[in-house]
This record gives structure tokens, C-alpha cells and sequence, in this order.
């Protein structure tokens, strides 16, 4: 599978941020306790770090997980809460990402468990290979983008924790030395034979942090390119530090560190960031003069489609049809990501997948209405921006959870105005799921009064019958479970959602071919496409956390033993998956919907290169055909129990 961080470094050098360590201390943190023990403690203190990171420019923000290995953790008595602080260490990462909207990577941070020139305390390999391994589930659990070993002084400790990761995971990894000002590790290695034997490894990039500062890393670098490195990684300290009063003290401040950032650049280095005593200034300071340096690069423009000449079968005679009413019509075989907004005011990084996606040949895209109860921006806001700024429709979530009637009918007709018309009709979950559990449900209506409130507007009319102008041109959708535990019940309204007017239903995440096959065995021939929900899983934790712990999701015994077997290769493998089981329904199913994990839209793309060439997004009659002569009265006669 591509990565993402390494098809972003060969673009160009990558910003990374500074020290954690650092802000936390002087943000009232003392040296000598567990910083990594705060991502349980005070997990709105390490986020701020990460914030003010990316509100300063970085690409890459690292996790507050140096230490917590389970021999570093047992010396405060933390040794089994790896999982809890590595695992929380990567979200609180991730949500600080989304908080800010930038498109930025989160890095695992993998500290050394040996303590330099100690021999007589070292561990046995076999019981530090579990540790990293350990260490490293946990991060990839949490959803990092990649591994960073930092500061590493031993490189058989080095090889020993590359290898421990590769068999968890495919993820990028990024191995750095720290060196001394003679050149060498505090070990004896020098350079040339850090770039030799860290490429034999199998680290993606190579490079140096922490000890000292700009300028001898500069030559420390110089010295790993002179070596063969082809990507090489730079996060010197900002000097030595010295003691005033109670604090420590760096002395290489913003401006330094600007003029180094050019220098790395012009040495070749594909990620430059800093270690102890580099704060957001210095990172600011970094991204200004990195900034002037790149070549602007234009956002693709949307292309409006001109509205098809012949009427559409699903939208009034004087309103132009939606890309999807046009796909609808033709027998398209649908393709659809799903993209969540940020929790925060940044949509940038959002924009960003949607304009991958798009370039990949996706026409549509989700856009969630706050799942699971999270506060998150308006998805009409984020579907707004998305229609503005990629080649791509939208499919916007929306729900009767947050509005009354008069504010939903309100928002609909907004949104129709912008040119936001395809809805999928929820109800919503439960705010007691989410952020604020104390807030209150609304409900007026539910989804499939929902749809009704949809087609009386595409009538011309509001809930009251009012006149409301002109008919409005909403394509409908509606979310179906075929394997709810009270499957009669769902299937009932589910039927009363068609007969309510909806236009194209959306299934949930299924896995099990079978029941698919059982399902739409049932229910018999449709009017509607029926668009299968495909989620790629990611490890075999990530496969036993869905079956276990997320209502409606069932993932089965062989798919999950798949996933075990496979190893460090889940994530290929989750897409394999994926691949196959979309093959296996395409004869069935009218279209599929691709939620991404982690944000991980490049693992949607994979599945949807996989389609087969007659089912390529933009493909016309290439899904099964709908029989338009079936109503859904005589649909709902034919299903039996």
C-alpha cells in the first residue's frame, strides 16, 4: 500500500514540530516525573502541545509516548498501563489534528529502553523486542501515521526495535541517532555506519536528533548523505542547555533555527524539525522561511456539470438533477467516501482528502453529521467548502437528533440554496454517546419522517403544506442494517423509508457475504440502488474492536483469523479484504459506500483501483438493473420473514 507520509516526502521537505518534553516542563510539568503518564492525567495539557505544534506550522506532530515502554513505565509503577497511555498518547494526537483541521501526520514516538553505556543493566533482547512490540500495537491502535525512533544511541537496540515493529505493522518508519559533538554515538557509531546499517534495517528515513545543536547536526547530515542516505531526517536540540534558578535554558532561538532550517533544506534533509529546548517559535519561525521557499501549488477547481437535457426519473421537471440523480438514472455504478469535518475550525485537511479522492476519479463523498454524538463543524458547512473547492458532489448526513421542525425544514432549504442536495435521512445517536451527555435529543421527527419532510419539499411544499416556492430537487437516501438484532423491525421501516420517497439506500459497514446475500434475498428486487457500506479494517485489534465493542458491526470468525494471520501486514490485508468481499457483492449491490478509518482515505482509493474496470466511478450501466416496474408496495408483499 502507498503511504501517504512517504508520497508527502518526496514531494518536498517536511515540517515536524518540537520539543513535547519541553512546552510540558515549561508549562509546569517537573522534571523527574512520568510526562508519558499524562496522556491519562492531563490529557487537555498535551494537547495543547500538539495544537500549538500545528497553529505553528508543523506537518508532523510526534505523540507523548518516548518513554512508555514497559521497562521505563515499571520505574513509576506504570508497567501495565502501556497500552492505555501509548493507545490515548496517538489520539490525543489525532484529535488535536482535527481540532486544527491541518493536514498533518502524527507520528508514534519510540524512545530507547537501554540506558547508554550501562551493559550491566541490559535487557535481553527477546524481552525488548516484546516491549517495542508492545509499545508499538498500542500506537497503531491509537491510529499513528507512522513509528519514530528517537534518540537511539545503540544500533543493535535500533535494529532490535525496527524489527519489533515491522512485525506489528507496514507503517513508515523514521529511525534517528542522537550523536555527540564529536560526530559519533555515545556508542562509538559514527554516521557512515548509522546511514549502512540503519538502510539494512529497513528504516524509510534515517537521521539525527536531540544532543546537539543546528550546526553540528548540519555536519552530522552532510556525513549521512556522503554515506548513500536518500531521506534523511534533522531535529537538533537548540543548543546546550544551562540552569537559571529552577528552569534549564536554551540559547538557539527562532531566528537561528530559520537560517538552519534553509541550510537542511539545501543539504537535502526530507524532514526537519527540533528536539529539547524548540518551542512553537522556533517552528513558526522554521515554516516562514520553508514556506517561501515552496512553489505555490494551485487547489483543483471545481467543474460544474452541466445539467443533463433529458428529465431525470427521480427530480421534478423544473429542477436540474444532482451528479447522483444523473447516476441514478443511468445505472451507474455508485462509488462514495465518507469524510468526517473537523473537530475544530480548519477544514484544510478535510478539503485536502477530498481533493485525493477526487483525483482518484471519486464524484462523490460523504460528509457526517456529527457521529456519535461528537461536536464536530456543520456537516453543510464542511459539504459547502468540499462542492467549492474539489471536483466532487456530496452526500450530506443529516440528522432530526439537533433540530426541531422548524429548524430542520430551515436548514434543508439552506442547503438547497447552496447547492447541497442529496441528504441521507438519519436519526441520529444518542447525545449521551457523545461530548455532552446531558444535552437533549430533539426529535420531532425521526428518519423516515425525515424522508417525508424531503419529498413534500421536493413537492413544493413544507411539513404544514405550505408553499415554499418552487419544487425543490432533493435526492433522498436512507441508512438500512441487514444484520440488526431486531432484523423484522428494521426491515419494516425500512420499507416505510421507500414509501416515505426515499431515492437510494446505504447500508452499514458489512463484512459477511452471506449476509448480504441473506438480506437481499429477503427483501427481493428493489426499485432503488442499494449502496453496500465498506469499511477497511486495519489490524486484527481494529477487527476485534468492531465486533466486540461497536453496535451493528459484525465481523466474522474467518475475516478476523485473516487479520490475526496476517500480522504486520494488516493493513494490506484489510484492504485485500475489502477487496475481495466488494467483488464478491458487485453483482448484487448498485454501488458501495467506503468509510476510512483514521482518516486513511488512500486506503479507500486502494479498494476502489481494485473495482472492476466496468464499475469504475463515472461508468455508465455497470450496475445491476434496477426493475423500475416494481413499486415498493408490491417489493414490501414479496419480503417474508
Amino acid at each position: 500500500m502507498r503511504s501517504p507520509f512517504l508520497d508527502r516526502v518526496e514531494r518536498g521537505p517536511v515540517l515536524a514540530d518540537g520539543a513535547v518534553g519541553t512546552l510540558l516542563y515549561e508549562r509546569g510539568v517537573p522534571y523527574g516525573g512520568c510526562f508519558d503518564e499524562l496522556n491519562l492525567k492531563n490529557r487537555a495539557l498535551v494537547g495543547s502541545v500538539h495544537r500549538d505544534y500545528l497553529a505553528a506550522g508543523a506537518e508532523l506532530i510526534t505523540t507523548n509516548t518516548f518513554g512508555a515502554n514497559r521497562v521505563r513505565l515499571a520505574e513509576f509503577g506504570l508497567q501495565d498501563s502501556v497500552r492505555d497511555i501509548n493507545l490515548h498518547g496517538a489520539k490525543i494526537a489525532r484529535d488535536a489534528r482535527e481540532v486544527s483541521g491541518r493536514t498533518a501526520f502524527v507520528a508514534g514516538s519510540i524512545g530507547p529502553i537501554l540506558r547508554p553505556l550501562t551493559e550491566e543493566h541490559r535487557e535481553p533482547e527477546d524481552q525488548l523486542r516484546a516491549a517495542f512490540r508492545e509499545q508499538t500495537e498500542a500506537l497503531l491502535e491509537g491510529g499513528a501515521d507512522l513509528i519514530t525512533l528517537e534518540t537511539f544511541s545503540d544500533l543493535d537496540e535500533a535494529r532490535i526495535a525496527i524489527d519489533a515493529v515491522r512485525a506489528v505493522c507496514q507503517l513508515p518508519i523514521i529511525a534517528q541517532m542522537t550523536f555527540g559533538d564529536d560526530g559519533f554515538t555515545l556508542e562509538g557509531h559514527s554516521p557512515e555506519e548509522v546511514v549502512e546499517q540503519l538502510k539494512l534495517f529497513g528504516a524509510d528515513l534515517v537521521g539525527i536528533n536531540c544532543s546537539v545543536g543546528p550546526q553540528n547536526t548540519l555536519e552530522t547530515v552532510e556525513r549521512m548523505f556522503a554515506a548513500g542516505a536518500r531521506r534523511v531526517a534533522a531535529q537538533p536540540n537548540a543548543g546546550l542547555p544551562s540552569r537559571r534558578g529552577q528552569h534549564f535554558v536554551y540559547i538557539s532561538g527562532p531566528s537561528y533555527f530559520a537560517d538552519y532550517a534553509t541550510r537542511f533544506v539545501d543539504a537535502g534533509v526530507s524532514l526537519v524539525g527540533g528536539c529539547c529546548g524548540t518551542t512553537p517559535a522556533h517552528i513558526a519561525a522554521m515554516a516562514t522561511v520553508l514556506n517561501e521557499a515552496r512553489t505555490p501549488v494551485r487547489a483543483p477547481v471545481r467543474q460544474v456539470s452541466t445539467p443533463a437535457t433529458q428529465k431525470p426519473e427521480v427530480v421534478p421537471a423544473n429542477v436540474a438533477p444532482t451528479r447522483l440523480q444523473e447516476a441514478i438514472n443511468q445505472g451507474e455504478f455508485i462509488v462514495s467516501v465518507e469524510l468526517d469535518p473537523p473537530k475544530g475550525l480548519n477544514p484544510t485537511k478535510v478539503l485536502d482528502g477530498a481533493c485525493m479522492l477526487a483525483e482518484r476519479g471519486v464524484r462523490f463523498v460523504n460528509v457526517a453529521d456529527s457521529p456519535m454524538a461528537r461536536v464536530r463543524m456543520s456537516a453543510l458547512s464542511m459539504a459547502k467548502l468540499i462542492q467549492d473547492r474539489a471536483d466532487v458532489e456530496t452526500i450530506i448526513h443529516f440528522t432530526t437528533r439537533d433540530r426541531n421542525l422548524m429548524a430542520l425544514q430551515s436548514e434543508l432549504i439552506g442547503a438547497h440554496a447552496m447547492g447541497v442536495r442529496n441528504v441521507l435521512a438519519l436519526t441520529g445517536d444518542q447525545p449521551t454517546l457523545g461530548d455532552y451527555p446531558d444535552a437533549t435529543g430533539v426529535w420531532d421527527v425521526d428518519s423516515i419522517g425525515l424522508v417525508g419532510t424531503l419529498s413534500r419539499l421536493n413537492a413544493g411544499v413544507d411539513r404544514a403544506g405550505r408553499s415554499v416556492g418552487a419544487q425543490a430537487g432533493f435526492c433522498i437516501g436512507c441508512a438500512v442494517d441487514p444484520t440488526a438484532e431486531d432484523l423484522d423491525e428494521h426491515i419494516e421501516r425500512f420499507w416505510r423509508k421507500l414509501e416515505a420517497g426515499a431515492h437510494f439506500v446505504m447500508s452499514q459497514p458489512l463484512y459477511d457475504i452471506e449476509a448480504l446475500h441473506s438480506f437481499l434475498d429477503r427483501i427481493g428486487p428493489l426499485p432503488v440502488p442499494f449502496l453496500l457500506g465498506v469499511l477497511p479494517l486495519q489490524s486484527f485489534k481494529h477487527a476485534d474492536y468492531m465486533h466486540n465493542e461497536v453496535p451493528g458491526i459484525r465481523v466474522p470468525e474467518g475475516v478476523r483469523r485473516a487479520m490475526h494471520d496476517a500480522g504486520s501486514a494488516g493493513l494490506s490485508e484489510g484492504i485485500r479484504l475489502a477487496q475481495e468481499f466488494v467483488d464478491a457483492a458487485q453483482e448484487r449491490v448498485q454501488g458501495i459506500y467506503l468509510m476510512p478509518s483514521f482518516g486513511r482515505y488512500e486506503q479507500c482509493a486502494e479498494v476502489i483501483d481494485a473495482l472492476d474496470s466496468s464499475r469504475r466511478p463515472g461508468t455508465a450501466q455497470a450496475s445491476p438493473p434496477l426493475d423500475r416496474h416494481v413499486t415498493v408496495a408490491n417489493a414490501r408483499s414479496a419480503d417474508r420473514t
